[in-house]
């Protein structure tokens, strides 16, 4: 019986409508009103998160490789908080999904698992690190589903996959039970989020995720969009290391804009905050930085190495060239890049003053109740292998890690080449409620999901 519900509700996923029903029964739970032993909903999960699957008689752990060749058969053998949570509200855990080596890459390839391709155009990347997640939503392969964010990691997928992602506030998801772990500062900047096809199951997921930190948000409180102030920033401001943004996505973020004033009748005021010109970086900076007890993050290169042999990334290089290394090339590039761009003592605390103002001015400018409309990214989605030659862009969304602020990708329909577009909208600390709000709306004017193959 069981297996029967299993593959019905699996069935579900595929069918192109909004699953409200589900999601509200799934979620039941959390509003206290009633035991939902007997309900199921499927989800995936990114590789990273340590899990295992559903399964009548006996559980079945999953693979937690993050892409590395040598955690090819680790198996999980506990659930991440996150999931654990999840599962307790009914989730079933279908599978995981791929991702970049070690999450560091904005295209989602690996030695374990290969390459994973964009729906909307296989030629196209899917993003990273939690790529694999965007794509199989994107394809309806699964209702819902859960990625880890410390560049972009949920916002770049979402973008390129045409749905929608969100990155909390800092601290209210618990990223406790994926690899790589946030160590030392980068605690302040990893976050674990929701990723949709529909607007409205991002918060359905969002206050089963957070646990008892739920009270820290304001999803209960009625959001009147007339009484939003808008601000609206179209790119970083011109920074050397990222490409400009594109004329449809310009277009697309222009569109959101008009609409907003005509529909809501309020201004939208355009913003030039300076120090985002910076923001690749302010994030390398403060990725780097050693933690307000003085401990030093974990390296690049010795995650590579895992608690195994040391990698030593120029050896890896030449073992790349013949076609021995069993690591990507952007993995190799990173852990030699790591080595030889270290920012020296005063550039990084120049640096870290420039994040604390930056982060001062945006929270300021947003207050209570403001929302701040900015690229996804400059770009939709490239071809694979492309980002090598673009590697900053990622730019766009991570700079918002650094200020620990809730950011909502929200979809826009699709480009004339048919791939998707999207916008953040990004809002003050804690008030999360706005960029979901602001998701549901965006999602009626301009139809969200688009699904794959349909003009």
């Amino acid at each position: 019986m069981c297996i029967k519900i299993c593959k019905i509700v699996c069935l579900i996923a595929l069918v192109p409508l909004p699953r409200r029903e589900l999601s509200i029964i799934f979620c039941t739970k959390v509003n206290k009103s009633w035991t939902c032993s007997q309900c199921l909903l499927p989800v995936v999960l990114t590789e990273t998160l340590e899990s295992h699957s559903w399964n009548a008689d006996k559980p079945s752990w999953m693979p937690n490789s993050s892409g590395l060749v040598n955690r090819r058969n680790l198996i999980s053998t506990t659930d991440a908080v996150v999931v654990s949570r999840l599962k307790k509200a009914g989730a079933i855990p279908l599978g995981v999904t791929n991702c970049s080596e070690l999450c560091m890459w904005f295209e989602s390839s690996n030695l374990v698992y290969g390459r994973s391709n964009n729906p909307y155009n296989l030629d196209c990347i899917v993003g990273g690190s939690s790529g694999g997640e965007g794509c199989i939503l994107a394809a309806a392969g699964s209702l819902v589903g859960i990625g880890s964010d410390i560049g972009g990691s949920i916002r770049m997928p979402a973008f390129f996959n045409g749905i929608f992602g969100h990155k909390p506030t800092t601290g209210v998801v618990p990223n406790d039970g994926q690899f790589p772990d946030a160590v030392g500062n980068r605690t302040n900047f990893l976050c674990t989020g929701p990723m949709c096809r529909y607007a409205e199951d991002m918060e359905l997921l969002l206050r089963v995720m957070a646990g008892p930190n739920i009270s820290k948000l304001k999803l209960d409180d009625p959001v009147s969009l007339q009484n939003i102030k808008f601000y609206s920033m179209e790119h970083d401001g011109g920074s050397i290391f990222l490409l400009p943004v594109a004329k449809e996505i310009l277009q697309a973020h222009r569109k959101v804009v008009a609409h907003l004033e005509a529909d809501l009748g309020i201004e939208v005021k355009n913003v030039a905050i300076r120090k985002m010109k910076y923001s690749f970086q302010i994030w390398s900076a403060m990725m780097s930085s050693k933690s307000s007890n003085n401990q030093e993050n974990q390296t690049f290169t010795d995650l590579l190495g895992d608690h195994g042999k040391p990698v030593w990334p120029s050896w890896e290089l030449v073992k790349w060239m013949m076609r021995l290394s069993s690591h990507t090339f952007p993995a190799i590039a990173l852990g030699i890049t790591e080595k030889v761009t270290k920012y020296n003592s005063k550039a990084n605390a120049k640096l870290a003053s420039m994040a604390q103002s930056l982060q001062a001015e945006v929270v300021e400018l947003l207050g209570e109740n403001g929302v701040l409309l900015y690229p996804s990214h400059p770009v939709v989605a490239p071809k694979h292998h492309a980002p090598l030659g673009m590697p900053f862009n990622f730019a766009y969304t991570a700079i918002f890690n650094i200020l620990g602020l809730p950011v909502t990708q929200c979809p826009l329909g699709l480009s004339k080449d048919g791939l998707p577009l999207g916008i953040q909208v990004v809002a003050g600390p804690h008030n999360d409620h706005l960029t979901l709000a602001m998701a549901k709306y965006l999602e009626k004017a301009f139809g969200g999901w688009v699904p794959p193959g349909q003009s």
